[in-house]
């Protein structure tokens, strides 16, 4: 994991530069990728197993967007959220549930600058999730319910301008509930570089 974000910082340094930071021009696209954490829990009752129910699982993500002026850019994209699994017991019986999920997106982000090359940004938008859980044994009931859902989406980051046409961010987003309230929680967690056209 950390040769991985080693290589998204290293490329969007080289890709940048080492020319004076600036915020993108407005009328101009983007586009950008980042690595993404996020925690899977299960919650299953009367539980006797001794492993773990949590585990924080790294993936990535793909956005692009439009920077209408300073202020405002429209933007959207495809998360996913890696998969695991877990295995269940009580007493004598056994089961097994294991999930995978994504999520797409489309946000209006608003963005203040702090200073020439950094700001913080907070984006408002509608995501459409996917949980797909399947479940063996006395897991599944868990597996129960309907995998796709339209929620809420909303983050919260900052913004790192190396200059005119490379960033780096971090950022909490906030995905929302699955309809099957296994596996993948509502928030994750991205670093991100972007690149402006």
């Amino acid at each position: 994991m950390k040769k991985i974000l080693f290589a998204l910082i290293t490329s969007a340094t080289a890709l940048g530069g080492i020319s004076a930071a600036q915020a993108a021009e407005p009328g101009t696209a983007y586009v950008g990728a980042g690595v993404v954490a996020s925690q899977h829990k299960y919650n299953l009752s009367n539980d006797t197993s001794t492993g773990d129910r949590k585990s924080d699982e790294w993936s990535g993500k793909i956005y692009g967007g439009y920077q209408i002026d300073k202020t405002w850019a429209v933007e959207g994209g495809y998360t996913d959220f890696g998969s695991s699994n877990y295995k269940y017991s009580v007493g004598a019986n056994n089961g097994a549930i294991d999930s995978k999920s994504h999520s797409f997106y489309v946000a209006g982000k608003g963005s203040y600058p702090i200073n020439d090359q950094l700001s913080a940004f907070g984006k408002l938008g509608v995501a459409y999730n996917k949980n797909e859980v399947h479940g063996t044994g006395l897991a599944a009931p868990y597996a129960l319910g309907d995998s796709n859902r339209t929620n809420l989406y909303a983050s919260v980051g900052a913004e790192y301008a190396i200059n005119q046409k490379v960033s780096l961010s971090l950022e909490y987003e906030h995905y929302g509930k699955n309809d099957i309230e296994q596996g993948r929680k509502k928030g994750a967690v991205t670093l991100g570089a972007r690149y402006n056209f």
